[in-house]
């Protein structure tokens, strides 16, 4: 059975002395081993980051910028060739696999203005003679650890900003679909991209805190549940790590009385099933208020029972599988135990019957959901979307608000003062306005607030600059030799 192996210093390494299993979730086949890394090998590729730093780093910005202008032209190229992984490791269709990859261009695109993206600032004769700048340099070596769910875009959205700016990164994929990162780590060597300045190390958490615990990496980028989010960032931050840790989410589309009822339902259908589910910005809680609630619930009823499951590869299939048949089976826990706690099973997506040993289950639609019952409380990550119905636009905002997640939100109305009042009212990171998932375009950050965020920086974009770097300030006088003397007071700007 084939080996997906590390890159480290630009060479396959790793062996089957440790390993894990990649399955293709549409058909359960066990397609590949994994090599999981030792501590010994995180080592190695921190070594190869770190000495690989110095060169990269006074790489001019215009060769920096040549890298990911041709990085970019590859990853069109090989969009489909990319995307076939995504989906045989993944389990999403085809044509969101090259969506997520459409995603990451934007934040290579974003890289590939570098040269603008990391100018300094200048102040002319802030005193007497007195010149003073500041410039913006790389922290160092960057640990990168990304989740199963977007296994281009993520790496994509980390991996492209700290190298743009100098820095060189050791980056700890999922195992459950490592292939694609592998993939991209070839396309940046064939872009040009000095050996050592990207590097892949595969694993469990034995890898994790070798990255962690190393004091040669210098910053961490996370990606991932709130509970490891939050662990990562307690640890790296301890030992004086730079940390940005993204983690969980319950993303909440509020529906207004007078919205449009057949958009809202085809918005709300779109965004909690695509990629069946296992989005960090997936809708998984529709806040119906007042009485469009019977209306709403019916139309995405309407819309559910002509969803197609399949494999996909299959051009007709919507929505494929999930990533695990553990994670399948826990999906399907919270729709089987939802009657008990007092909801509605309106359409029960664990009794549809799929060919074959896939990962499959079919779409949920939970009502009469409560803020007390365990499908609103967790972050469910599958095909299952919960209902919950309040009488008032306040009480909605109150429902947000007081979630312990602040990644995503959106509200569906025809009312410009209400959806402006709920931009200033909603205490969340990102938030759609009759737009159910929204994601920043590249030149903007990603990212949420409470415990959807450990750390004050966002990914990608403009925040992304101000992670992966240090700003130094410079000040600077030439006087005349025979002005100089000694001044033991503390300089004033005069």
């Amino acid at each position: 059975m084939a080996l997906v192996q590390h890159v480290i210093n630009g060479r396959s390494v790793g062996d089957d002395q440790r390993t894990g299993p990649v399955y293709n979730p549409a058909t359960g086949e066990r397609t590949h081993e994994v090599s999981f890394a030792s501590v010994a090998d995180v080592e190695a590729a921190i070594a190869a980051a770190k000495a690989a730093l110095p060169g990269w780093r006074a790489t001019s910005l215009i060769k920096r910028a040549d890298v990911f202008f041709r990085l970019r032209h590859l990853l069109r190229e090989r969009t489909p060739e990319l995307a076939a992984i995504v989906t045989s490791e993944h389990g999403k269709v085809l044509s969101d696999a090259a969506g997520e990859i459409s995603r990451g261009l934007e934040n290579v695109e974003f890289a590939s203005g570098l040269t603008h993206l990391l100018k300094g600032e200048r102040s002319e004769q802030v005193s007497t003679g007195v010149d003073v700048h500041s410039v913006k340099q790389p922290v160092g070596v960057v640990g990168a650890i990304t989740p199963f769910n977007f296994p281009v875009m993520v790496p994509l959205w980390m991996v492209a900003s700290a190298i743009a700016c100098g820095n060189t990164v050791v980056l700890k994929p999922s195992e459950k679909d490592p292939s694609t990162s592998v993939f991209l780590a070839r396309l940046f060597q064939e872009a040009g991209l000095p050996d050592g300045v990207l590097n892949v190390v595969h694993g469990d958490k034995v890898a994790v805190d070798a990255i962690l615990d190393s004091p040669d990496v210098a910053a961490v980028s996370f990606v991932g549940s709130t509970p490891i989010a939050r662990s990562i960032y307690q640890r790296a931050s301890a030992a004086g790590k730079r940390v940005q840790a993204l983690g969980g989410a319950k993303n909440h589309m509020v529906v207004m009385p007078d919205a449009d009822v057949p958009s809202a339902a085809d918005a709300a259908v779109s965004a909690a099933y695509g990629s069946a589910g296992e989005r960090c910005m997936a809708v998984s809680v529709l806040v119906a208020v007042g009485d469009i609630a019977d209306d709403l619930v019916e139309a995405i009823r309407s819309r559910m029972e002509k969803l197609v499951i399949g494999d996909g590869t299959d051009a007709a299939s919507e929505m494929g599988p999930l990533i695990t048949r553990e994670h399948r089976d826990k999906v399907a826990s919270y729709v089987t135990g939802a009657t008990d706690e007092g909801a509605t099973v309106v359409v029960d997506g664990t009794l549809k019957e799929f060919d074959g040993d896939g990962f499959f289950v079919g779409v949920s639609l939970l009502d009469h959901v409560t803020p007390a019952m365990k499908a609103y409380q967790d972050e469910i990550f599958g095909p299952v979307l919960s209902v919950v119905r309040v009488e008032t636009y306040d009480e909605a905002v109150a429902l947000v608000n007081g979630n312990r997640y602040g990644n995503g939100v959106a509200i569906f109305t025809r009312d410009g003062g209400t959806a402006r009042q709920f931009e200033f009212d909603i205490e969340v990171g990102m938030v759609g306005v009759n737009v159910p998932i929204p994601v920043p375009v590249g030149v903007y950050s990603f990212g949420g607030w409470k415990d959807s965020l450990f750390g004050d920086s966002h990914i990608y974009g403009p925040e992304s600059v101000h992670f992966y770097t240090r700003s130094k300030v410079v000040t600077t006088r030439w006087p005349d030799p025979s002005e100089s003397q000694v001044n033991l007071g503390f300089p004033s700007n005069h």
